[in-house]
């Protein structure tokens, strides 16, 4: 099962940073290279505990539904989100926050396990970890740039 960790320093509170990264308008900005939609679910504003978001976006020239729901939340410091269904046989995404000095760590860990067997673990390894490690640095690059200019103000909550 892969695993990608990111570590993120953003100059912002706490609390903007764990808002801006569970927020579904926001998400939408930083995939906007996927034409990534919410079509179900909580498909604006701030997705908290137990509610659920179904994205429809075009990964690899296909487009694919995938929803997940946040399992555990523990505002402002963790929250995670958890594939129900959708391309991968599963996918757990964590996203753990501290303050240091005034500032945010974010620190991203998604697991996921690929379908297809033998397969899908050598797409693993010859282009897909790669992929999803680059949606993730854009999205986080996303949010960094959303709570340290202060355009997180011009989001729905």
């Amino acid at each position: 099962m892969p695993s990608i960790e990111l570590h993120t320093v953003i100059k912002a509170t706490i609390e903007t940073v764990f808002d801006l990264s569970r927020s579904i308008d926001l998400h939408k900005i930083s995939t906007q290279q996927t034409n990534e939609e919410a079509i179900a679910g909580k498909t604006s504003g701030l997705i908290g505990l137990n509610e659920s978001v179904t994205w429809r976006a075009k990964h690899f020239g296909i487009y694919q539904q995938l929803t997940s729901r946040i399992t555990e939340f523990e505002r402002p410091n963790y929250f995670v989100d958890e594939m129900e269904t959708g391309a991968f046989q599963e996918f757990k995404h964590e996203h753990h926050f501290s303050d240091v000095n005034g500032e945010t760590q974010m620190i991203d860990v998604f697991e996921y396990t690929s379908p297809f067997g033998i397969f899908g673990k050598l797409a693993d390894t010859l282009f897909l970890e790669k992929y999803m490690t680059k949606l993730l640095i854009k999205r986080n690059r996303i949010v960094k740039e959303f709570a340290e200019s202060g355009k997180w103000k011009a989001l729905s909550k």
